[in-house]
This record gives structure tokens, sequence and C-alpha cells, in this order.
């Protein structure tokens, strides 16, 4: 799908140099992410998990006002990540949009406030890198059930591959969820 349809979500490439010393890029610059994002954040956390083939970590978000935007990146691996459009009245409410991360190609994903997101590891194992710009709250996390009907989500593996935490397992289906209302800037 599309990411021009999701508000707000955006496809970042660094630049990226090579020669036969190895590689350089610039994995964040201030100046050319505020150009491509339109409204103001700071950054002011930054995550980076291991997981081996097959983890699913999602669908998650925290609700207001300790809600998140975030900057993702794999640093070694490759995913599929993927985002849900929790905004109640946004064009794309309700809408999966995926896209393959890799440390290969270099894609990083700005998900706005508003969208849940997980992802799963395609590869043998992946490290997996975020910014954000609001603190963890525990009390205002949330979370989307990965394997929900309605979603619909083609995780790309054999779901026999999958490896859930329990707290995972037991999240809510989608129309159970709690949404974030969409603000029409």
């Amino acid at each position: 799908m599309n990411s021009d349809l999701f508000r707000g979500l955006e496809i970042l490439k660094p630049k990226f140099f090579k020669d036969e010393r190895g590689y350089f890029f610039e994995s964040f610059n201030k100046k050319v992410f505020k150009k491509k994002i339109s409204h103001k954040l700071s950054f002011c956390q930054e995550n980076e998990s291991f997981s081996k083939r097959g983890v699913i970590r999602g669908l998650h978000y925290q609700l207001p006002p300790f809600a998140q935007s975030k900057l993702v990146r794999v640093v070694h691996g490759k995913v599929l990540d993927v985002v849900v459009d929790i905004r109640k009245g946004s064009p794309s409410f309700g809408k999966c949009f995926s896209k393959e991360l890799s440390a290969e190609n270099r894609i990083q994903l700005f998900i706005p406030k508003g969208f849940a997101h997980g992802y799963i590891t395609l590869s043998d194992f992946s490290i997996f890198s975020y910014k954000v710009d609001n603190y963890y709250n525990e009390k205002s996390e949330r979370g989307i059930l990965y394997n929900d009907s309605l979603l619909n989500i083609d995780w790309k593996l054999n779901k026999e591959e999958f490896i859930l935490s329990e707290k995972d397992q037991n999240n809510p289906i989608f129309s159970k969820a709690e949404y974030f209302i969409f603000e029409n800037d």
C-alpha cells in the first residue's frame, strides 16, 4: 500500500557512501529531518531490540498525553514493519501499511502519533533501532492483536514460525482498541 494514503507517515532513505573501506551514512540529521517532516518534534529516547526470526513485536502504541512519534530503522537483518492507522476520522482509519526495512536497504520509517506499530523479523535475527519523542509510560501503553482478521496483516512468514510475548498474544482486537481522534491540521 502507498504511504501517501497515510497522512504523516514518511519513508526516508539517507544518502549512502560506500568504498573499499566500508560505508558511511547519516542515520539522522535534524535539518534534513525537519525539511521532510512537517510538524515540530524532538526525540528524547532511543531504543534498540534484538529479535530472532519470526519474532513479532506489536502492535503497540501509547495514548495521549504520552503518545509517541517514532523514527524506526534496522541496524542488522531484515524486518517487515507494519503500522495501523488508529486515528478515528482519518481517511486511512483501520488500514494497514507495511514496508520491508533492512540493514541493506537502509530505509527508515517515520510513524506519527496515532498509529499502532509492530514488526516481524524475517532474517535469522534483527537489530531494530528507533527514536521516540515521548518517554515510555506503562499506564498509557496499549496494543492491538497482531492477527486480527479485520486487519488481515500478511506477516510474510508461516504462523508456525511466529514468536510472541504473552502480552502481545492477548492484545484486544482492533474493534475493541482505544483510538485517537484525527486532527486535520
